[in-house]
């Protein structure tokens, strides 16, 4: 049996970067560790994995990364061979995936542990376009924070850093979205988001009904996005009544197509990929992982 192989994507060439290298060395015995330098790299080596029989390679970093390497093992596996299984050490920025599965965020002794016991979930594998992501999306609003959020700030600022870039976007003017379901009903919003699961953001719950394995993806569309208007969405998603909003519809559906006259960015986890057009489709049960029964 192959070790586990963990990518690790260390973020930065800092202090806390190396220690974060000798402690995944000292917890995960018996482990192979590949860096992610750059941009894509978490894919490029999870590609190669797949093809060198791999069994289980740990995403060992934030939404990002888990995004690449699941995109490699997704993408890497030739027909008729098995893919790996996905393991995750939640030590990045943003950790949102791991908050949905349960998997401890603040211990890599615990999270190790659960990749140790070897209880595999399977779950739906979203995809939009050429890309697989394993949480949420967005078109408009929050792909716009994330496409003016630097690499610089994150690392100054943390999850703040997209407080600040939300405050530059706030008010604008956006392009309105067209938005279809499966059901062949239309839509249209300032703002739109979509998921495979409850929480986006954080600790959120945007999507009231978000499950991993239902086949369908929850989405919001929010028809608004003056200042008023993001401070009362806001208000009512931290009480959780941003549903029940005459400006916001939220429905679940197994493919969602999106479209905008003029450019309109979108987002897969947490980063920004492209323009619309976008359609989202989602593969029942694609997806094996090492989580919390």
């Amino acid at each position: 049996m192959t070790p586990p192989l963990i990518i690790f994507n260390p973020a930065a060439q800092s202090d806390r970067a190396v220690r974060l290298s000798d402690r995944l060395k000292r917890v995960c015995v018996g482990a192979e560790i590949r860096l992610s330098e750059r941009p894509g790299d978490g894919e490029r080596i999870a590609r190669a994995a797949v093809e060198e029989g791999y069994t289980t390679i740990v995403a060992a970093g934030g939404d990002g990364t888990i995004n690449e390497v699941v995109n490699g093992i997704a993408g890497g596996a030739s027909p008729g061979k098995s893919k790996p299984t996905l393991g995750i050490l939640p030590v990045g920025t943003m950790n949102v995936f791991a908050l949905e599965l349960g998997i401890p965020l603040n211990s890599i002794e615990k999270a190790w542990d659960v990749i140790r016991k070897g209880t595999i979930r399977q779950l739906d594998l979203p995809k939009a376009g050429d890309r697989y992501f394993v949480q949420l999306g967005g078109a408009g609003l929050d792909a716009e924070v994330v496409r003016r959020t630097t690499r610089e700030s994150k690392k100054a600022l943390g999850p703040m850093s997209y407080l600040v870039s939300l405050a530059q976007v706030a008010g604008e003017k956006p392009p309105p979205i067209t938005i279809t379901c499966d059901r062949g009903l239309g839509h249209t919003g300032s703002f739109v988001l979509f998921g495979n699961g409850r929480y986006y953001g954080g600790p959120f719950r945007m999507f009231r009904q978000g499950s991993q394995t239902d086949g369908l993806l929850d989405v919001l569309v929010f028809k608004n996005q003056s200042i008023w208007d993001l401070f009362r969405y806001m208000q009512a998603i931290l009480m959780g009544q941003h549903p029940n909003l005459s400006d916001v519809e939220y429905f679940q559906t197994g493919t969602l197509s999106l479209s905008a006259e003029e450019p309109v960015p979108y987002e897969l986890d947490g980063e920004m990929l492209g323009y619309l057009p976008l359609c989202v489709t989602i593969d029942r049960g694609a997806l094996s992982v090492l989580a919390p029964a």
